[in-house]
């Protein structure tokens, strides 16, 4: 017994003596590390940490996207001046040369949009309008002549066309999904200052009235617009077109937050008939219409606004020929009711020349049904909103 009780004392005077020894040297063996559950890190983007996607990161794809197909149109034109009648002194002309006399060349700057890698541009039509020569300068510093290929003054739209291949060409966007208050960019090359990007809002859609074209539906918005930038693309933030800048509403002649584009579906049907045919052919009556206000509504009797009022006929015209009178209220077209001047315009302007239609007037408060034959619309000149090229 005495034998196990000394072996058992020896056996714990060795392991205090190594306890003593490793916590002297080693203590940190004796040190019991909590057990750990290992975590990997998570990178959150930064559009998810803001709160919302990384908007500049669109518009900066939305403008690099964009702004190849946009470029700057350069047009001269010699003007015409009567002789001095001093020209033909030799003194005068010996201090004067040949005097203010001679021709002078005129110069004029805006944009256009390349629709088409073959080299078909779109513009207005006041940017190229009586242009003996058109230059366009891509984005890319190249320059080349340009032909006119057609021109439509009622929407002020034109489209050039220069011999070079695979152009980049912007995508055409879909406006019936564009909403007031979405974000657009304007493109163009303000007061020639090289190409530039401004950022604004759809103001409105459905813009008329304005007095600007004869046929008007314009995008408004507060993207800055300024002169130059007539025939300039208004993208969406994919960069797809939207609109082509027009005109400003301006006292100064600067941007007041008040610019308008012609929608890309009207774009789309202009530029496809000029590509055809050179030129939009449209339908034609023959009146003068007039908007219905509430005194001519009381006058006339008329229990509501609709329909235009038929102002004036012209002799010999389409409606002339099938009845239509002066004072007869336009109701129909086509069996397509006619809510003011805006709209039978429009609905005249769809049908096609030689086509035989249905129209519906109101005369001494009893509609009556009279058979027309449409005609051509033949080309006019529309006056413009203050505006720059």
């Amino acid at each position: 017994m005495r034998r196990l009780w000394l072996l058992f004392a020896q056996t714990i005077t060795v392991a205090l003596a190594l306890w003593f020894i490793v916590a002297t040297l080693k203590p940190e063996w004796l040190t019991r590390e909590p057990s750990t559950v290992r975590l990997e890190s998570t990178a959150v983007p930064i559009q998810e940490a803001t709160g919302g996607p990384d908007q500049s990161a669109g518009y900066r794809q939305a403008s690099q996207r964009a702004m190849p197909a946009v470029v700057n149109i350069f047009t001269t034109k010699e003007a015409k001046q009567p002789p001095h009648p001093l020209n033909n002194d030799p003194l005068f002309r010996q201090f004067f040369g040949d005097g203010p006399g001679q021709d002078e060349r005129q110069f004029s700057l805006g944009s256009g949009v390349i629709v088409s890698p073959e080299g078909y541009i779109l513009t207005n039509n006041h940017v190229v309008e009586a242009a003996d020569e058109i230059e366009v300068a891509l984005a890319d510093g190249r320059k080349v002549s340009a032909k006119l290929v057609g021109t439509d003054p009622e929407t002020d739209l034109a489209v050039i066309k220069v011999e070079l291949k695979s152009l980049p060409s912007i995508t055409l966007g879909r406006l019936e999904n564009t909403k007031v208050g979405d974000v657009v960019l304007a493109i163009g090359n303000p007061f020639g200052v090289g190409q530039t990007v401004t950022m604004g809002i759809v103001s409105a859609l459905g813009r008329n009235h304005l007095g600007i074209n004869t046929f008007e539906n314009f995008i408004q918005t507060d993207a800055a617009i300024n002169p130059g930038n007539s025939g300039g693309a208004l993208v969406d933030i994919q960069g797809h077109l939207l609109g082509i800048n027009t005109a400003i509403y301006s006292r100064s002649g600067g941007s007041l937050g008040i610019g308008f584009a012609i929608p890309v579906t009207t774009v789309k049907t202009v530029m496809e008939a000029i590509i055809r045919q050179g030129q939009v052919v449209r339908g034609w009556i023959g009146v003068e219409p007039q908007d219905i206000t509430p005194e001519l509504a009381d006058s006339f009797g008329l229990q509501k606004s609709s329909g235009t009022i038929i102002a004036g006929v012209l002799k010999g015209g389409p409606a002339d020929k099938a009845g239509v009178k002066p004072g007869d209220i336009l109701l129909s077209v086509a069996d397509k009711p006619v809510s003011d001047t805006i709209s039978m315009l429009n609905l005249v302007a769809q049908l096609t020349p030689g086509d035989k239609v249905k129209v519906t007037v109101l005369r001494k408060s009893r509609e009556t049904q009279l058979d027309l034959t449409v005609g051509k619309r033949p080309r006019m000149k529309q006056p413009r909103l203050p505006e720059g090229e």
